[in-house]
């Protein structure tokens, strides 16, 4: 049957995976280390990397970020994944690090991350759905933290915790608009303290983010024991290692913290572990994934969320510069209809060629070209994710482009054609990876804290100019007496557009950036500005995906993508 009529679903059905056990021998894992999840899941114990990989060298690092994602779609996640099978094609010992699907987004409407076609991880339903449990250990050391700030509270308050300054908030791993702003403890003395509360969603919890930038169990238990709860009656923070619940959390976690082993469609080992959203939160997979692929390979590909002003920004300017990892080579994805969508042309006309819309849309992936290779001073290559409606006009036309800022394009079609279509992406990848890079972030941890946001919104977004709420320079103010001046920015932006203002698309000039509140993430180490409208709690569109996925009578999954 040809490809195109076949789902993802039915694609990842039909492979004939190895035993996972096999996967593991092929990369050398030591059987001790591995833990069975069945025949083709796994768990590698966080032991492996500090018992007998700590002194191996750091392998090649390969970064895949995107231009703004569009509703035409870019395919990211399907590139990292193709891009892996190329270069194990090629004879390179390779490892993939990925980030694990929150199900929100999977019952909602953005679909999974497991890739697509013939570039994909198995077995995606398990990948796409509770995998190995890791986020509902997550959300259950979320909550129990949360459950006892309450009791603390209702066991007569030793801490004098402010309720009207309980900053912790309850967390699902579900897009539940509902729960964005409640009211508990309702019921009478008994039943708690009354007071307003909210629950986010998993992936955005301040407990993923301390799990993925947590090096060992150690470090993540000191990490865990930082976070602020809560301020007391003088305003002073309140954290979870006054609640003395670190220990119970982790706890919690210890199973959940050994990275995930899986593989692709054509038997390259992949490592999925966390999940934190690249808009809210920092978009990475674990530290301890990507530093274990690291020892383990020759060469590591990995991504980070959404487009390189959000997820490649972060991954630098938090995840590296707090492990001291380094991409050899950044790949940039795009695709010609995104480009021609971000030029101003309706879904629905993407199809026809039209190269006025592509060289309106172009300077979007421009703008990103230029942040990894004039911002962060890495080197680069733009991989078109190739579609049959593609013309050769039009692909010209981009290389052109990218040729004056000195970056070489590449087509990608590893969606139709697996490995075999993502030679040429692979081959420029190795060719740039053998270049020294000398990285630069955006920005020093020394700076001011308006100063390092403002650096972020001028140097990456492109912005004219920073404003900041009343309530956001007071926090401000208020973390710097506190002495935490010196953490690295977090920003939370929409991802569909380089301002703060998603409908905005292309490469807009002459705007400026609002900051209408900034939070503490003292456990993951960093600080959260937020912009526009942007929620830690997502929704349900109107007819989620939800709605068309099933199951039948021998328990296979159906209209999973």
């Amino acid at each position: 049957m040809a490809h195109k009529f076949l789902s993802d679903i039915e694609i990842a059905q039909q492979a004939v995976p190895e035993v996972i056990n096999k996967i593991a021998v092929k990369m050398e894992i030591p059987d001790q280390y591995v833990e069975n999840y069945g025949k083709f899941k796994a768990k590698v114990d966080f032991r492996y990397l500090q018992n007998e990989l700590k002194d191996n060298e750091n392998s090649k690092l390969i970064l895949v970020t995107a231009i703004n994602p569009t509703p035409a779609g870019e395919g990211k996640t399907t590139t990292t994944i193709g891009l892996g099978d190329s270069l194990s094609k090629l004879g390179k010992k390779t490892i993939i690090a990925l980030r694990e699907p929150s199900l929100g987004p999977v019952f909602g409407v953005k679909g999974g991350a497991a890739g697509g076609g013939y570039a994909q991880v198995i077995p995606m339903e398990d990948i796409n759905l509770h995998f190995t449990g890791d986020f509902h250990a997550i959300g259950a050391a979320n909550n129990l933290l949360a459950a006892m700030i309450d009791n603390h509270i209702h066991q007569g308050n030793e801490l004098d915790i402010d309720t009207r300054r309980v900053v912790w908030r309850r967390a699902v791993d579900m897009n539940d608009r509902q729960l964005r702003h409640i009211v508990d403890g309702l019921g009478g003395k008994t039943e708690g303290v009354v007071r307003e509360d909210g629950f986010d969603i998993t992936v955005a919890s301040e407990v993923m983010a301390v799990f993925c930038l947590s090096n060992n169990i150690i470090e993540l238990k000191e990490n865990l024991s930082r976070i602020i709860v809560a301020y007391d009656r003088s305003g002073e923070p309140v954290t979870a290692g006054q609640l003395k619940a670190e220990g119970a959390m982790a706890a919690l976690l210890k199973d959940a913290l050994k990275p995930n082993l899986v593989q692709t469609l054509e038997g390259t080992p992949a490592f999925i572990h966390g999940g934190p959203f690249a808009n809210i939160a920092h978009g990475c997979n674990s530290v301890i994934a990507t530093r274990m692929a690291s020892k383990i390979a020759d060469y590591t590909v990995t991504e980070a969320g959404f487009g390189a002003d959000l997820g490649a920004e972060k991954f630098i300017d938090i995840k590296c510069r707090k492990t001291g990892l380094r991409p050899s080579a950044v790949v940039i994805v795009a695709t010609v209809k995104a480009l021609k969508y971000n030029g101003g042309v309706a879904k629905a006309d993407l199809g026809a060629e039209n190269l006025e819309a592509l060289e309106k849309g172009l300077p979007n992936l421009l703008k990103h070209v230029e942040n990894i290779t004039q911002v962060f001073n890495l080197p680069a290559v733009v991989a078109i994710n190739k579609f049959p409606t593609d013309t050769e006009a039009e692909l010209n036309l981009i290389k052109d482009k990218c040729k004056d800022l000195r970056v070489n394009v590449a087509l990608s079609e590893v969606w139709g054609k697996g490995s075999e279509g993502g030679i040429e992406l692979a081959s420029e990848v190795l060719r740039l990876s053998e270049k020294e890079s000398n990285m630069k972030f955006a920005y020093d941890l020394d700076m001011p804290i308006k100063d390092k946001i403002t650096a972020i919104a001028k140097k990456l977004y492109g912005a004219e100019a920073v404003d900041f709420s009343a309530k956001a320079s007071k926090e401000i103010a208020n973390f710097e007496k506190m002495g935490f001046g010196n953490l690295p920015i977090c920003m939370a932006k929409n991802q569909y557009s380089l301002t703060d203002d998603p409908k905005v698309l292309g490469r807009p000039t002459g705007f400026k950036i609002t900051i209408r509140d900034i939070t503490i993430s003292a456990g993951a180490g960093f600080l959260v500005a937020l912009t526009g409208d942007i929620m830690k709690m997502p929704g349900l569109p109107k007819v989620p995906a939800a709605e068309n996925i099933d199951v039948d009578v021998d328990g296979k999954i159906k209209g999973l993508f």
